[in-house]
């Protein structure tokens, strides 16, 4: 008998995971059926969606209260055809506003086993979030090494599966000097500047990190600028470039083909010299590419206050979690400023050096090297099925 799966993502990264861990079911278990709602990558793999993934993408109190009725109706919907279906496993991937509260659903009727990947960052803050997600899920895949233990201690299982970042392509030496060319930047030094994928994240830190650059730039004269930029904001950024310092480069994903863009983002991150980047997973990126960063973030003021409070770490950059240690310089909240950005940025240019131990080390332990994480993730939830 076949193994009946339903998997569900909310947004671009969890199709992503989703595709992957698909392929390693489809390896290790042949005849494995899918069922659920995901993106184009798991819709690869087999996966007819229930209905679009784009529904669930919805981030902010804002944006989501407007569809607080429909989102909700999404949730029933999905919790009844996993209980109509009766799958040997439901495995739900991060979105864990939607994710959880289907599985909530789903145990309150049933014994159905669940699986959700990617740990909530209980170790960051708001630890309590484990012991609630605990009531409705068996199974953890952690995405970073120190995760299982907190959520064995709530009373989940939990296996570390690997980053993602590990398994993504690296640009070639010839990808590298075809982007210098098609971009004019010549053998010249640069900043990889990442102010952010969301608008809200744009708005705020564009102007703060146009001024910190033109400090810098006028101290490091040789040194451009280079700003990949991801296609929602891409028309955003292009707007606040027109205060940065001149001769910055706009790398626009929305002005070619898909492969192609994603060819000049690594090639990007891989000929930059330094980078300054928003606080987020970018900075497994900017590691997996060697390429040392000064992470800088401003939070709306109430924000800041509570995270101040509620924080259970010194760090929010994952390179300094993971190789425990401190080396990637953070501005943060009230110490996001021109003056501050510049000055780490004139630091870092000095001695580049001093992060690569701690980037190649956060790499080993996300599991560079070894078995593909969504190889890895499938190989974890098979050998904790019941009866294994």
């Amino acid at each position: 008998m076949s193994l009946r799966v339903f998997i569900l993502a909310g947004e671009p990264s969890g199709d992503r995971l989703g595709g992957a861990l698909m392929a390693g079911l489809k390896q290790l278990q042949p005849g494995v059926t899918f069922d659920g709602i995901g993106g184009a990558l798991m819709a690869e793999q087999g996966l007819v969606s229930r209905f679009p993934m784009d529904e669930l993408s919805v981030m902010g109190l804002a944006e989501v209260l407007p569809k607080y009725r429909h989102l909700k109706r999404r949730i029933r919907e999905t919790a009844d055809a996993v209980l109509d279906t009766r799958p040997d496993v439901l495995i739900t991937i991060d979105s864990p506003d939607f994710s959880l509260r289907v599985a909530r659903l789903v145990k309150a009727q049933s014994s159905i086993r669940t699986v959700h990947y990617v740990a909530p960052s209980v170790w960051a803050w708001r630890p309590k979030r484990a012991v609630r997600m605990a009531e409705v899920i068996d199974h953890v895949l952690a995405l970073l090494p120190f995760e299982p233990p907190y959520m064995e201690s709530a009373g989940m299982a939990c296996d570390f599966v690997g980053h993602p970042v590990v398994a993504e392509p690296r640009a070639t030496d010839a990808e590298v000097a075809a982007f210098r060319a098609e971009f004019g930047l010549g053998a010249a030094p640069f900043v990889l500047a990442l102010p952010g994928s969301r608008r809200s994240e744009v708005a705020r830190l564009a102007p703060d990190f146009g001024a910190a650059l033109h400090r810098f730039t006028a101290a490091h004269p040789d040194f451009r600028i280079v700003v990949p930029a991801a296609a929602p904001v891409a028309g955003l950024v292009q707007e606040a470039l027109q205060s940065w310092p001149a001769g910055t480069v706009l790398v626009d994903p929305n002005k070619i083909e898909a492969a192609a863009a994603k060819a000049h983002k690594r090639a990007a991150f891989a000929a930059a010299d330094l980078a300054l980047a928003a606080s987020g997973t970018v900075s497994l990126e900017l590691a997996a590419a060697a390429t040392p960063m000064v992470i800088a973030y401003k939070f709306q003021w109430l924000t800041w206050q509570i995270m101040k409070r509620m924080a259970l770490i010194d760090t929010v950059t994952l390179v300094n979690l993971v190789s425990d240690t401190r080396v990637v310089p953070e501005c943060l909240g009230p110490e996001c400023t021109p003056e501050n950005i510049a000055g780490q940025l004139a630091a870092l240019a000095a001695d580049p050096g001093a992060q690569l131990a701690a980037m190649q080390l956060t790499m080993q332990r996300l599991g560079q090297g070894g078995e593909a994480p969504g190889l890895r993730a499938a190989r974890a939830v098979l050998e904790r099925l019941p009866g294994k």
